[in-house]
């Protein structure tokens, strides 16, 4: 598939004061400067992250309000509730906030809503489970900020809120006891993209100060917040680099014994990345809500019997196989569905639709054939007398305005600019399907249909050496907004070594003037014939560190290659 490069430049003034200062390689002075890290001061806390350097949690809005309805509640006996989503931000957070609550009070529990029974965020199931056990308050996590109606509900029914969310708030604010979400318009609180997990963090921070308990009590759950941070795409910036980087350092240090499980179940060894927990924890996490029901993620999560720990984690684990079963059978089918169509090649979208597909992979299998066929994507299946389906964008096209356009045809619908999902009848499945392909047809340009590789820098081959890959790699943690860097290098030659290896992948060694470097360029064995052709080549890569035989070396991990021009 085609790709476009885009090529980053930096200010070069800035540049050369900060490389002045820092005394650092010029090339990652200039991604340094592209990421706004453009003097000394910037350059220190960004290299030297510090825990001192987290915000005041009373600077958030409600945050008193927060803090004394819960002291209320312990002095008063009541019965709390921690209530969270399904997916690994709501699990995280609720594991974290019944762990710091039950460690200081007795009477707590905890809820996940059924995906499928329930569906997403606050449920009215839930709040009667609340109302039947003599619940008085609801501490809701990575959820509540739009439930205006259901919060409403549970006031009728004597239940208090505090909403600790993320999510952009509605015209209208449910009527709780306090609203914790950076993202208010009238909140002070200096860093707005924290996830659910880390609002919950600041109100275990900002409760740890008030009752006069030890930083650990709360820090103890860096690990969970910086799997839910990783898991939730939000930017590895500000406070979420702060709270990433010493809570990786806990993963791989001294992490609860349900990461722990996790990790010896993947047969993890090597050092836990922000990567390693996107790729590793996160889908056994979020697949024990897809294929069964997620409490046990929670359960995992705050249980500390290692062995206890180990026989959740095996539960989750054999959940993931079954997803990721799932996942390539509807993925295998789907392609063949749209290859056996002679028109798609002439379409804008990919809608498709089998009934027996299992709901709780049809988003992970719309991403599935993005890689495939860039294009806006849904994949529906029957849930019960309805069709469910879940919608997946391609970079900068605003998904959710798309199918907005189309609501005459769907019974619900919800998401964000680059998910979604909705609900239809099943007579309304071909209309709704070319509807949504006209609408997108109408907003979407030729670009935003080849996927586009961000370029940081270019580089020589002679600059990547040890210092140069040591500096780089305290860059970390990687993720939305500080992401690893791309490099090209241009005019490389193949030096005839170069080969194809198990069929699919290549390995690359290519010369650049005097330098030689090897690399690994996986699914790119059709690239071979452009280095056979004796023609120099611009290559795109990331830098990482190989081990072979207990030896060492930097090698490029190649995303792309063409051929260069003059």
């Amino acid at each position: 598939m085609q790709k476009r490069w885009k090529i980053l430049s930096a200010d070069t003034a800035t540049v050369t004061a900060l490389h002045d200062s820092l005394r650092i390689n010029r090339t990652l002075c200039q991604i340094l400067v592209q990421r706004g890290i453009d003097d000394f001061d910037k350059a220190k806390q960004y290299f030297r992250p510090r825990l001192s350097d987290l915000h005041d949690p009373w600077l958030m809005k409600d945050m008193r309000k927060a803090v004394d309805r819960l002291l209320t509640a312990f002095a008063g006996r009541e019965k709390i509730l921690v209530f969270g989503d399904y997916d690994v931000d709501g699990t995280t957070s609720v594991a974290s906030m019944f762990g710091f609550l039950s460690s200081v009070y007795d009477q707590v529990d905890f809820y996940i809503p059924h995906r499928y029974r329930e569906g997403y965020g606050v449920s009215r199931m839930g709040i009667d489970y609340a109302k039947e056990t003599g619940v008085t308050l609801i501490v809701s996590l990575d959820c509540g900020i739009k439930s205006v109606e259901l919060i409403g509900y549970a006031k009728e029914q004597g239940i208090d809120f505090i909403v600790c969310d993320h999510h952009l708030p509605g015209k209208d604010l449910p009527d709780a006891v306090a609203i914790l979400n950076p993202k208010q318009a009238d909140c002070a609180y200096p860093y707005k993209e924290l996830c659910g997990c880390g609002v919950g963090f600041k109100l275990m921070m900002a409760m740890a100060q008030e009752i006069g308990l030890p930083d650990t009590a709360y820090l103890v759950y860096l690990d969970l917040v910086a799997t839910a941070i990783a898991a939730d795409i939000v930017p590895i910036t500000g406070e979420n680099r702060t709270l990433a980087y010493y809570g990786l350092i806990k993963v791989n240090e001294d992490p609860c014994p349900g990461i722990k499980a996790l990790m010896q179940l993947a047969g993890i060894k090597k050092k836990m990345h922000v990567s390693s927990l996107v790729f590793v924890i996160a889908p056994r996490v979020n697949a024990a809500g897809r294929m069964d029901d997620a409490r046990k993620a929670v359960q995992l999560f705050i249980e500390k019997d290692y062995d206890k720990a180990l026989a959740f984690a095996e539960m989750l684990h054999s959940d993931n196989m079954d997803r990721k079963e799932a996942d390539s059978s509807i993925t295998e089918e789907a392609l063949a569905l749209i290859r056996g169509d002679e028109n798609h090649l002439t379409r804008k979208t990919t809608v498709v639709f089998q009934e027996h597909w299992h709901k709780g992979v049809v988003g992970i299998v719309a991403s599935r054939l993005i890689e495939s066929f860039y294009r806006p994507t849904i994949v529906l299946t029957r849930s019960g007398d309805y069709i469910a389906g879940s919608a997946r964008s391609v970079a900068g096209f605003n998904l959710y305005e798309a199918i907005y356009a189309c609501r005459e045809h769907l019974l619900g619908y919800g998401g964000h600019f680059a998910a979604a999902g909705m609900t239809l009848l099943p007579e309304k499945v071909q209309a709704f399907s070319d509807a949504f392909e006209k609408e997108v047809g109408l907003l979407i340009t030729e670009e935003q249909l080849i996927p586009e590789i961000v370029v940081d820098a270019e580089i020589g081959l002679n600059e990547i050496n040890p210092n140069f890959y040591s500096i780089l790699s305290q860059m970390e943690p990687f993720g939305p907004e500080n992401m690893r860097p791309v490099f090209i290098v241009r005019k490389a030659k193949d030096t005839g070594a170069s080969k194809i290896v198990k069929e699919q992948h290549l390995r690359f060694v290519v010369r650049q003037n005097n330098t030689t470097l090897t690399g690994i360029g996986f699914n790119m064995a059709a690239s071979m014939e452009l280095l056979r052709c004796g023609q120099p080549v611009d290559i795109l890569f990331t830098i990482d560190e190989n081990e072979w035989n207990g030896e060492k070396s930097l090698q490029m991990k190649v995303v792309d290659c063409r051929l260069s021009v003059d």
